[in-house]
C-alpha cells in the first residue's frame, strides 16, 4: 500500500542549497552572538570610578571577625 500524497512533491538539492537549513541558521546566530560580544571589547579605555585618594589609601583592615575567621581556620 502506497502513502498517500499532500500534493508537496521533494525539494532537489538545489532548492535546498538555496533556502537556510536549521543547522546553518544556528550556526549563523552563533557567530552573530560572538561578534556582537567582542564589539564592546574593542571600545576606547576605561575610564576609573576611583579618586586618586581612593587608589591609594589602606583597604584591609583586621577587624574582629577577620581575627576570628583567622583564629577559627588556623591562619
Amino acid at each position: 500500500m502506497s502513502k498517500p500524497s499532500n500534493g508537496k512533491k521533494p525539494a532537489s538539492k538545489s532548492e535546498k542549497a538555496a533556502g537556510v537549513d536549521r543547522r546553518r541558521f544556528f550556526m549563523m546566530s552563533g557567530s552573530a552572538v560572538a561578534a556582537a560580544a567582542v564589539v564592546p571589547l574593542a571600545s576606547d579605555e576605561a575610564v576609573a570610578d576611583e579618586s586618586q585618594a581612593e587608589r591609594v589609601k589602606a583597604r584591609y583592615k583586621e577587624t574582629d571577625h577577620v581575627k576570628n575567621y583567622y583564629r577559627v581556620n588556623r591562619y
